[in-house]
Order: structure tokens, then sequence, then C-alpha cells
């Protein structure tokens, strides 16, 4: 595979590509090189994070030696959002739930390294550099590049002024060429580009992905339940709450049932070679069947395709592509149990 098809396969449905240029010149430079993706096990995933993870897949394929660090460390220090003691459920959590999305997005989980925070953070040199660091940078720096990702207050914890750095050292740490993430953590990542050539690691490239609409317009939130699809929702409730979604005829801003189909269900799609099919009655055309998301999208702008037509179709192929992912988390019920004793432990 050349260098500009492994520099596509990369920057391909991204939101963001700091840079292209870099991107490629990595890519003559070596034969596989490192990316790496953190995750902080906090709450449960949804299909938000299973759009990240599908990238996992073109990562895989472009060559690249891909790993998952679940950041259980800092799931803790912004602002408690995990407590200490279920971390250990909540990572053991995170990482089937990732192994499950990967294997879902047609690629195989054993390409991917997993590495716990805690396994990576707590070695003398991990915590003499991020000493050094901390010396080196100023609470309005790290304030402004955690801003998207940190729980905001006017009397910050210090964890959430730690979080920045160690995200920045953990690129070094795991000898990361691409740093990967949502378009959430730029800031920090534009801090790791500026910082970490002082501390004797290159600037990494940086690839973002677009963060998703919430079904019910505007951001998606992880609180409220009828913005996202859950990756444990039935075919019943996915279809409940694509049905009741913001989803304007001809309007594509804030559309989360189309950034669902962008961002999700045409790249999986794509990999088994599968249209989707847009079933009509044939006094209003018949049937639609698309291999290509940017069809899609100008039918339904022109008004060819109605939201009608539109919700079913889409209800229908993003629980097929969930299925896989359910199917292996409510086979281990005991994991969303041990994770989130308040909502699925035993009363």
């Amino acid at each position: 595979m050349d260098t500009a098809e492994r520099t596509r396969l990369v920057s391909r449905f991204t939101r963001e590509v700091v840079t292209e240029e870099e991107l490629s010149a990595l890519f003559e430079e070596r034969d596989s090189p490192t990316a790496y993706i953190g995750y902080a096990p906090t709450g449960e995933m949804h299909i938000g994070h299973f759009t990240t993870m599908r990238k996992l897949a073109d990562f895989i394929e472009a060559g690249l030696d891909v790993t998952v660090l679940v950041a259980d460390l800092h799931a803790h220090l912004d602002d408690e959002k995990s407590p200490f003691d279920l971390l250990d459920a909540r990572t053991e959590y995170y990482t089937t739930a990732i192994e499950a999305m990967i294997e879902a997005a047609g690629a195989d989980p054993e390409g991917v390294t997993f590495v716990r925070g805690q396994d990576l953070e707590l070695t003398p040199e991990y915590t003499l550099e991020l000493l050094r660091m901390a010396a080196e940078t100023t609470q309005n720096r790290v304030k402004r590049a955690g801003s998207e990702v940190v729980r905001q207050s006017e009397d910050p914890k210090v964890g959430g002024l730690i979080y920045p750095l160690m995200q920045s050292l953990d690129v070094k740490a795991l000898d990361a060429d691409i740093a990967y993430g949502g378009i959430d953590q730029r800031g920090i990542y534009m801090l790791s580009r500026e910082i970490l050539p002082e501390h004797g690691h290159d600037k990494p490239v940086c690839v973002f992905a677009p963060l998703l609409s919430g079904l019910t317009g505007g951001k998606m939130s992880a609180s409220e339940e009828g913005s996202k699809i859950a990756l444990t929702d039935d075919d019943a409730a996915i279809e409940e709450k694509i049905q009741g979604a913001y989803c304007p005829a001809g309007e594509v801003e804030d559309n989360g049932v189309l950034e669902y189909l962008r961002y999700l269900v045409f790249p999986v799609l794509g990999e088994h070679e599968e249209p989707l099919v847009v079933e009509r009655p044939e006094e209003y055309g018949g049937d639609l069947r698309y291999t290509a998301y940017d069809d899609l999208e100008a039918d339904f702008v022109s008004g060819e395709l109605h939201p009608a037509d539109l919700k079913p179709a889409a209800a229908g192929a993003i629980s097929t592509v969930v299925d896989p992912v359910r199917e292996r988390l409510l086979a281990e019920p005991e994991l969303l149990a041990d994770a989130y004793p308040e909502k699925y432990g035993s009363n």
C-alpha cells in the first residue's frame, strides 16, 4: 500500500488531521508508525465511542501499530468521575466493550495493544518527567488545554490540572507517533505538540474524530438517554430513539441520524460491500439503494429522500451494526453490574 492510500485511510471520516503533510512524511519514513488513543473509563460507552473505535480498523489496515490506553487514573483525576474503588471494574468493562467494537467494525482486536493507565503512569521515570512538566507549565495553559475535556470550576481540583499534563506525557510514554481522539481533545494534544519536543519526543501527528450531535439536536449528552444510542439498546429502543430524533427535512446541521450513518453505518457496510436500502412504496418512487453516504445526503437535501423513509432504514442499519457489541456485553452482565452498581447491581 502506498503512502497516499495509507494517508487517505487514516484521514477519512475525521474532523481534522494536524497535519496531513506530517502524516504522509511519517509513512515515508516508517513502515509501522505507532498510534494511540486513550479512554478514561467513566460512564457507559455508547455509539459515539463506537464511531471513534471504528477508525481503528482504518489504522490497522493502514499498517499502524495501535495502542488503546484505558486511562483509569484520568477517570479519577477528573473530579472523581469514577470512584477509585470502581476503577478495576470499569477498566474491565471498557476493555471488553472496545474489543467488541473493534471486531464489529471489521478489524481484529488482536491487532490492538491494550495498556492500563496504572501500569504505565506509576513508574519513577514517568513521575519524574511529570514533575518536570508541572514545573514548566502554567495553570492557565493547562486549564486552557483541558477546557473541553476536564470538568471546569472556579476553584479546580489539582487532579484536573494534572490530567492534561499526564495525557501529553502518555504520548511519550507509549512512544506514539500519532495521537488520536475526539476533537474535544484538541487543546490537550496541541499542548503535547508544544511541550514534548522539550522532553525528548517528537511532536505527534494528531488525528481528531468528530463529536456526534445528539438525537435530540445539539451536542450529544452523556446524561440524556434520549440523545444517544447505548451499546446495549435493543432493536425496539433504537427504533424509538431514531423515530423521535431531530431530523428536519433537508437539514444536515446537528442531524445526529445523518451523522450516525456517515461516520459509523456506511463505513461498516462498506467493509462488507453492502448497500443501505431505504424501503419506500412504489407510489413514492420505490426503494432506494445507497453505497455511499454522499449520495444519500444529496437526496436528503434535495427532498428526494424524506425523513419518514430515512428513519426506519437508519434504525435498522444501526441495530445491525451495534448488534455484535450488544450481544457481547449482554453475554457478560456482571461487567456492567460491577462497573455501574447503582444502575445494574442487584437490589
